[in-house]
C-alpha cells in the first residue's frame, strides 16, 4: 500500500507535465460565444495552442477585412503554458485587428473556459466563455 502510494506520489510531477489532470479538461474542440469561430486546443511541444477548424462566413470577412485571408487552418491561441494556479497563459492573436496580445484561459469545468486578455496592462481588457463542442 505505502509502495504504490510512493509510485503514484513520484508520478505526479511527470502526469502534471504532460497535462495529465488539465489535458482531458483543456485539450479539444472549443465554440466562442456566437458560435462563429470553432477552435481545436491541442499540444504544440510543451505548450497548448488553438488552431481554428471552422469560422462562419461573418468571422472569415470580418478576418479579412483585418489583413486575415484564411482564418480557417489560423492559430489563435500559442505558448499557452500552466501557472501554479492552473490557469493557462500565452498569446492570443486576434485576425480582425491583426495584432498579437498576452492573454489568460481560466477552466471553469470540463466544458466551459474563459479566456480573457488586455490591449496594455489593464487597459482594453475582454473576455469570452468558450464552450466544448462535443
Amino acid at each position: 500500500m505505502i509502495r504504490r502510494f510512493t509510485l503514484t506520489l513520484a508520478a505526479l510531477p511527470l502526469a502534471l507535465l504532460l497535462g495529465g489532470a488539465n489535458q482531458d479538461r483543456t485539450e479539444g474542440l472549443w465554440r466562442n460565444p456566437k458560435n462563429s469561430v470553432h477552435v481545436r486546443s491541442h499540444r504544440c511541444g510543451a505548450s497548448m495552442c488553438g488552431t481554428v477548424v471552422w469560422a462562419n462566413d461573418k468571422a472569415k470577412a470580418d478576418a479579412r477585412r483585418g489583413g486575415t485571408e484564411e482564418l480557417v487552418g489560423l492559430q489563435l491561441f500559442k505558448d499557452f503554458t500552466q501557472d501554479e494556479g492552473g490557469n493557462w497563459r500565452g498569446r492570443v492573436y486576434v485576425p480582425d485587428i491583426d495584432k498579437t496580445f498576452s492573454g489568460t484561459i481560466e477552466v471553469i469545468d470540463v466544458n466551459t473556459i474563459k479566456g480573457s486578455g488586455c490591449l496594455i496592462g489593464k487597459i482594453g481588457c475582454k473576455s469570452q466563455t468558450w464552450a466544448r463542442i462535443k
